[in-house]
């Protein structure tokens, strides 16, 4: 009975999601070599031949859960199918260390993937084990209600509200949905600067690439799934669309975005052009931004993101995980690697909502 009554809450959540709009102009006709179908699917099967992170923490999980949107998306039964397996020997002895157990936004983040897997296959066993992470998240609040895991880091834009996010996807309950844009507002209102692009942190006053590009896809993310009515919903647009607006000026004429976003000397870095590509199209397909403006740049910025992605379905160009520091000669100085996940999960992301229908 329980199983019914989460089938059919779900069913009404996505319902009351804002409509995609009909396919733009500017997502289809692409150049061989950047067709998200072909793109899409090498790098999710790509996934599906990578080792587990020990523990499987952030980076993994985020590409784990693009490529689970992305079969859902193309309507893959297969490639759905092979994802959701890799879970399952998680529970047994032999694999259960991979399993983070820290009280940590990086490592709480686990969850998504049973909530996904329970979204799509309505397995009780996986949505407990996702709604633990999502629950300890809010074991204990601090006074204003935030979570305990807060610490005014931009990353923590997508990696703590994913979580709270694919947790009230899964059971409809507005609790998880009502921390989540609390949290989100909590962070605009601290870290916005005037430009609309984000300090990695209050005491870190630089524009990180990835950095904003958890912001922006944290924002798309739950734009996605608030209701027009919702309380918060007309902050976090309005601060979503004044980001767009400085991303649109800062996009290099090949479509990338840099490691420093306002630096021009600065490296052109994938992951942070992967992330933005993605918020820019939601923006453009869900009407949030006028396509004739955007859509053009979410186009260069997707044909540029496939140019990163090698012969091997390896993303290149990815700069390596990155703590807080307030220095400009670091952020520059991060080494770049090829086939890190914080890379292969935006591609997937990006290659998703360009298929989505």
């Amino acid at each position: 009975m329980r199983r019914l009554v989460l089938a059919v809450v779900c069913v009404f959540a996505f319902c009351a999601s804002p409509l995609i709009h009909a396919q733009q102009k500017y997502f289809q006709n692409w150049p061989e070599n950047a067709d998200p179908h072909l793109i899409g699917d090498r790098v999710a099967m790509h996934f599906l031949e990578s080792a587990h992170l020990s523990p499987i923490v952030y980076p993994e999980v985020c590409a784990w859960y693009g490529a689970l949107k992305y079969a859902e998306a193309t309507n893959n039964l297969a490639l759905q199918a092979q994802l959701q397996a890799r879970y399952r020997p998680l529970l047994t002895p032999q694999f259960h260390d991979l399993i983070p157990d820290r009280e940590h936004v990086d490592f709480e983040i686990f969850g998504v993937v049973p909530l996904q897997i329970s979204i799509e296959t309505k397995d009780h066993a996986a949505l407990e084990m996702g709604l633990h992470f999502a629950d300890r998240q809010w074991a204990n609040p601090r006074p204003d209600g935030l979570s305990g895991q807060t610490r005014f880091w931009i990353d923590d834009m997508f990696m703590l509200t994913i979580l709270q996010l694919e947790a009230y996807r899964a059971t409809s309950d507005r609790k998880y949905l009502d921390r989540d844009a609390n949290e989100m507002v909590a962070y605009l209102r601290k870290l916005q600067q005037p430009n609309g692009l984000f300090y990695h942190a209050e005491d870190v006053p630089f524009f990180w690439g990835r950095g904003d590009g958890w912001v922006a896809v944290g924002m798309a993310e739950m734009l996605s799934s608030l209701s027009d009515d919702h309380p918060q919903r007309a902050e976090i647009l309005a601060a979503y669309r004044k980001m767009m607006a400085e991303l649109l000026k800062d996009q290099n004429p090949d479509g990338t975005w840099r490691q420093l976003i306002d630096h021009p000397e600065a490296w052109e870095e994938s992951s942070s052009t992967g992330m933005f590509t993605f918020a820019m199209i939601e923006g453009v397909r869900r009407g949030w931004l006028p396509e004739e403006t955007y859509g053009p740049a979410a186009r260069k910025g997707w044909i540029a993101l496939a140019g990163f992605v090698d012969q091997n379905a390896d993303v290149t160009n990815v700069c390596v995980g990155t703590n807080k520091q307030n220095s400009y000669d670091y952020y520059l100085a991060r080494p770049r690697r090829t086939g890190d996940f914080h890379g292969q999960a935006p591609v997937l992301w990006a290659a998703r909502v360009l298929l989505e229908r």
